[in-house]
């Protein structure tokens, strides 16, 4: 329990210095892509506890896009797609070892109504064990709004719904919605669509 509450609480620290001074976005062109967001991200999402090896799930993501930028093949079991055109990255690694486990995470952004925002979105609430939802401690989704004007993000709520960690979450590869599956104890699940409005998602 220390260690899980030491570990939130350094999360929480990285989300308030965010918070306060935002993330630099380095990019090259017009603006941004979805890979300029995750490099802006990835210091703050990997955030690391000293009680903990350091191996954070966005460290892996990490580790395959730099793999990718210098031309090496991925690890075994690694799948990584770069949609620069959709905005969107997933990376999925398949273990057998651990019973049909994949894990998954999966980076998309909108571009808001005003023409001055983007919303970024890093998931980690679309795992799997034998066909199951597998989460963890550290599972979760979290959102940041760019700002086009100062080319800087900063962690936001969830825009228009609350975040259930019973459910797995979709991003879209295409389109704009996300997909919710609800995973009851029984096995049934139910799914929701939330439909994104050029400001937030509404079920």
């Amino acid at each position: 329990m220390k260690r899980i509450a030491s570990a939130f609480f350094l999360f929480c620290l990285a989300l308030s210095l965010v918070a306060q001074n935002g993330i630099k976005v380095n990019f090259k062109g017009s603006s941004p892509t979805v890979t300029d967001f995750a490099w802006a991200a990835f210091p703050s999402l990997n955030y690391e506890d000293e009680d903990e090896s350091g191996d954070r799930p966005w460290r892996a993501l990490e580790n395959a896009m730099t793999r990718h930028s210098k031309g090496l093949p991925q690890e075994e079991g690694v799948t990584l797609t770069i949609d620069s055109k959709n905005g969107y990255i997933m990376f999925e690694r398949v273990d057998e070892e651990y019973g049909e486990y994949i894990f998954r995470l999966e980076v998309c952004y909108w571009n808001e109504s005003d023409g001055k925002h983007k919303l970024i979105i890093f998931n980690d609430m679309v795992s799997y064990m034998e066909g199951r939802p597998c989460m963890t401690e550290t599972s979760g989704i979290d959102f940041f709004r760019y700002n086009n004007a100062t080319k800087r993000m900063e962690a936001c709520d969830a825009p228009g719904f609350e975040v259930d960690y019973r459910c797995i979450y979709e991003l879209p590869r295409k389109g704009k919605d996300i997909i919710c599956t609800l995973w009851n104890d029984d096995g049934t699940t139910k799914q929701t669509v939330l439909k994104w409005d050029g400001k937030q998602f509404n079920e």
